[in-house]
């Protein structure tokens, strides 16, 4: 090859495939993204594996080969698809495949440029799930633990850049040659039916690249010249009408492109310490002051959060762009803060949209912004109405939430907007969900849709008093595909704050979207084990919480056949979802005021599918199921708060003025004021009767009634002041790990030391994966800091650390049953000793706070990485309160687990503790 003076790489177009192999949606995070191959022996590419879809039951390597902009399509026309589908439907199409390729790094010619930094990749892995770099030498491999990235596999449109650090030192002198393995599974939900885009077979569509990122020459500076670069893709900038930005909150993204050197000091990292426009711009607008300096890891992606001053003046329409000065500093050793001399000031320029005032007969989508406890900046947009609250007759009427389908950008893609109706006096939200995937409108997602309720009444009291609608206002939820889905779940998790639902194309949920009757872990797993592991699904299993809607008016829509065409059927979510959804509904209530609307003819999506005279027809009018309270609210008043047996499912039947049958199951009740059809709060019309026992008496003081079983079940029930004191101690079990994504702020993420170490590539790879899949950003701390109070209240990851005067204390406070003794953490007296296992858990991060720690831990980097692909960054992720899985799980999946389970509830005789809970969980 020819010389030249800066770091080079070659890959290899032609891939070797292995496939396919059947497995359900999400069990890659359990399995090793390798499966079958063992990466501690050599690649055998003459050897067979067993696979139930190949004909004699063994599958070899194929080829495949990518085009120079890196597509990949990987598909197996010798598989009987036909034969397989026609027994297990969808099921039968998901697979797994595992593809490896070759990589090759070339040094400069240049003595000069051989720095002392290695060169880093930047990897771009779409709809690829996992990926990793191996040394080439495969005679290394038994001692090498592969690090697994995850790829953007929704190939979301907002992801940071991927940096990945190398395996093993690059030669200064000559080539040297890496591998690279790929996890590439076939998910309907990201490729579709393959009839749907006229083939016989799946085929797999990923697109990979990757380039060289190489550290510039010093020189006389111990920095990089421009250490920390703007990220455009992740600025959150509100809309300008009248020169003034719709909503205060302002978002600036920031990338630390600083390397690791190879020093014993700490390198690479950097503090934003300020942000402020230039007073010499002229602007007469002005940004409030850091709350907190912000630290960047190296190759770590953030969003500063950042705030316009209330009595800014306003900016003339012409200008475009927002000059924003920010002011940077090196991080030392967990030092206070750098010389002022160290500082560096680089100039952002943002650019802004300015919108015109809307009318009755023009507008524009709005976009807002709020922030997130602080440090999430978030986008929504909002469609005004075409009247204020002062002109014609009546005021503004409840406002219509708009929740879009998968891999809909609102941003970006208007589409969305343009199909949903003005209204005369509603507002109509459309909330990002975080991002165009989100959490399927679980979790973050559904809490950042109720946030943009507030924060445009917020908005709208600064500067449009003529257009608030109340604070407390009701709503009308309607959504399309995942959307629909997304509004069947919104609903009925929390059907007090809800008017009415229009839900077109939606499915039901994951589970029954793409059955598991394919899943590699079946073939190896206790019963009871699974029914443990699928608690985490619970709270997303929407047809069991439909009887929660039984009294809302619901629209249901989707589009179907049209005389036995399949070309003009829904080929995305089969209609029986939306069939089935409202036979459940009916089911519980045979009178309930439930329209369902088949369109034949109509595809999955077709732009009138809410934008019609009967949808707007409908807009125009116009028994209590919990299985985690935390994640439900009120209906008709009532509320549960807790469950004697979390993991279980309870229903509450609620009457107006009476409360009859109370599932034996229920641990705490709440009653609230409610306007309409709610429970009348007077203590001389309620009636409550729990387990045949009737409440005397019952006080209604500010609205509430607070009632808790004594320790002996056969007691009386208590109310009132008497266990007031242990409302903040009673925070329930989540049952799932994924609540550490519930994060009203910044989460804090602590490793033994800011020292380069498996532990900081954990936490760089689970930053990189919360800005991916949720915009969510993260700070790094060490334990010494954490110890020392810089980690903020917030919801908290530990990865390591064990010895921690930081994870002692965690526990403690916490009132954990988990210990760590001897180098082995100890659960119920079992210890938890092989070196290959992975372990999270979830705590409190004290015995009266809802914020929780999430522990990744393991005696072994083998285990960490286990743990890593269990971070439950999708739905439909098997993690329930606590897993332990060790090196069984990377060849069968779940079936490796050493134990899981959901805490037992936090009551009044345990003060509020998670304790270990025998019902509802598993040991081997």
């Amino acid at each position: 090859m020819d010389g030249t003076r800066e770091w080079r790489i070659e890959m290899t177009q032609e891939w070797d495939v292995l496939g396919p192999f059947p497995i359900h949606a999400r069990e890659q995070h359990f399995l090793s993204p390798a499966f079958p191959l063992d990466l501690s022996k050599n690649i055998e590419l003459t050897r067979t594996y067993p696979s139930a879809y190949a004909d004699g039951g063994y599958v070899s390597w194929s080829k495949a080969s990518s085009d120079e902009h890196g597509s990949l399509k990987v598909s197996h026309p010798n598989i009987r698809w036909e034969q397989l589908r026609a027994t297990e439907g969808w099921a039968a199409l998901q697979h797994h495949n595992v593809l490896r390729t070759y990589l090759t790094v070339y040094p400069p010619d240049s003595k000069q440029e051989r720095t002392e930094a290695d060169p880093r990749l930047r990897v771009e892995c779409l709809q690829g799930a996992y990926f990793s770099i191996l040394p080439g030498d495969e005679t290394t491999w038994t001692t090498h633990v592969s690090e697994w990235h995850m790829g953007n596999v929704y190939a979301l449109e907002r992801a940071p850049v991927q940096f990945v650090s190398l395996p093993t030192s690059p030669c200064r002198v000559k080539a040297t040659r890496y591998q690279v393995v790929l996890c590439g599974p076939y998910e309907i939900r990201l490729f579709g039916d393959p009839r749907s885009y006229n083939s016989e077979h799946p085929i797999l569509s990923i697109n990979f690249t990757i380039s060289i990122d190489t550290p510039s020459s010093l020189g006389t500076s111990p920095y990089l010249a421009a250490p920390v670069l703007h990220a455009p893709a992740h600025d959150v900038i509100p809309d300008f009408i009248h020169g003034r930005p719709f909503s205060s909150t302002l978002g600036i993204g920031l990338r630390n492109v600083d390397f690791f050197r190879n020093t014993k000091s700490i390198s690479g990292w950097w503090t934003v310490v300020s942000a402020a426009i230039p007073p010499c711009a002229g602007l007469g607008l002005s940004l409030c002051n850091l709350l907190t300096a912000i630290r960047l890891a190296p190759t770590q992606t953030h969003t500063l959060t950042l705030e316009f001053q209330p009595d800014s003046g306003p900016i003339p329409t012409d200008i475009t762009e927002l000059p924003v000065d920010i002011t940077i500093s090196p991080f030392h050793d967990e030092s206070a803060c750098s010389d002022v001399d160290e500082q560096q000031i680089f100039r952002v320029n943002v650019p802004i949209r300015h919108i015109p005032m809307w009318t009755s007969v023009s507008f524009t989508a709005i976009r807002a912004t709020y922030n997130l406890g602080f440090s999430n900046p978030t986008m929504f947009l909002a469609l005004p109405p075409r009247y204020p609250n002062k002109e014609g007759d009546g005021g503004l009427k409840e406002l219509i939430l708009a929740l879009h389908g998968a891999g809909v950008d609102i941003i970006n893609q208007t589409f969305w907007a343009d199909s949903l109706p003005r209204q005369d006096r509603a507002w109509v939200i459309i909330p990002s969900g975080r991002t165009s995937w989100g959490l399927d409108w679980h979790g973050p997602s559904a809490a950042d849709a109720f946030a943009t309720v507030t924060a445009l009444h917020d908005i709208l009291c600064t500067g449009f008093v003529d257009w608030v609608y109340p604070r407390d206002t009701k709503l009308i939820v309607v959504g399309h595909s995942n959307g629909g889905q997304g509004a069947w779940y919104v609903a009925s998790r929390w059907p007090d704050k809800v008017k009415a639902v229009v839900a077109a194309a939606g499915y039901i949920k994951s589970q029954a979207y793409v059955p598991w009757t394919m899943s590699r872990f079946a073939h190896f797993i206790d019963p009871a084990l699974r029914a443990v592991l699928e608690i985490s699904l619970l709270p997303d299993d929407n047809d069991l919480f439909l009887s929660n809607l039984a009294h809302t008016p619901v629209l249901a829509i989707h589009g179907c056949l049209l005389n036995h065409r399949p070309a003009a059927a829904d080929d995305n979510v089969p209609p029986w979802h939306t069939r089935e959804a409202v036979s459940v509904l009916r089911e519980w209530n045979p009178d309930a005021d439930v329209t369902y609307c088949e369109e034949p003819g109509q595809p999955h999506w077709w732009f009138e599918v809410l934008k019609n005279t009967r949808v707007q027809a409908f807009l125009d009018r116009f028994t209590l199921t919990v299985a985690v309270p935390a994640e439900s609210g009120s209906m008709g008043g009532w509320r549960v708060h807790a469950l004697e047996v979390p993991g279980r499912f309870v229903d509450a039947l609620v009457h107006k003025l009476d409360c009859s049958d109370i599932c034996p199951r229920l641990g705490r009740l709440e009653v609230c004021e409610d306007d309409e059809g709610g429970v009348n709060v007077k203590a001389s019309n309620i009636r409550l009767v729990i387990n045949n026992q009737s409440i005397a008496h019952a006080s209604a003081k500010a609205g509430t009634i607070w009632l808790e079983q004594d320790t002996n079940r056969n007691s009386t029930w208590l109310e009132g002041n008497a266990v007031d004191s242990y409302e903040e101690n009673l925070q329930q079990p989540y049952g799932r790990a994924q609540a550490i994504l519930s994060a009203d702020g910044i989460i804090d993420i602590v490793i033994p030391s800011l020292h380069h170490s498996s532990e900081l590539s954990v936490a760089l790879r689970i930053t990189h994966n919360l800005r991916t899949y949720h915009l969510l950003d993260a700070r790094i701390f060490s334990a010494h800091e954490a110890e020392n109070g810089l980690a903020c209240g917030g919801n908290m990851v530990v990865v390591g650390c064990a010895d921690s005067l930081l994870v002692q204390g965690l526990l403690r406070r916490s009132q954990s049953e988990w210990s760590h003794e001897g180098g082995a953490w100890v659960l119920k007296d079992r210890k938890f000793d092989n070196s290959t296992s992975g372990l999270l858990f979830l705590v409190k991060r004290t015995s009266n706070t809802a914020n929780t720690a999430l522990f990744l831990q393991s005696s072994d980097p083998g285990g960490l990485e286990r743990a890593l692909r269990l971070f439950p960054i999708r739905t439909g992720v098997l993690v329930p309160d606590w897993l332990v899985v060790d090196g069984r799980a990377d060849r069968i999946g779940a079936g490796g687990a050493e134990g899981a389970g959901v805490w037992g509830s936090a009551s009044r005789s345990n003060n509020g503790k998670w304790g270990f809970n025998a019902h509802m969980s598993w040991l081997n």
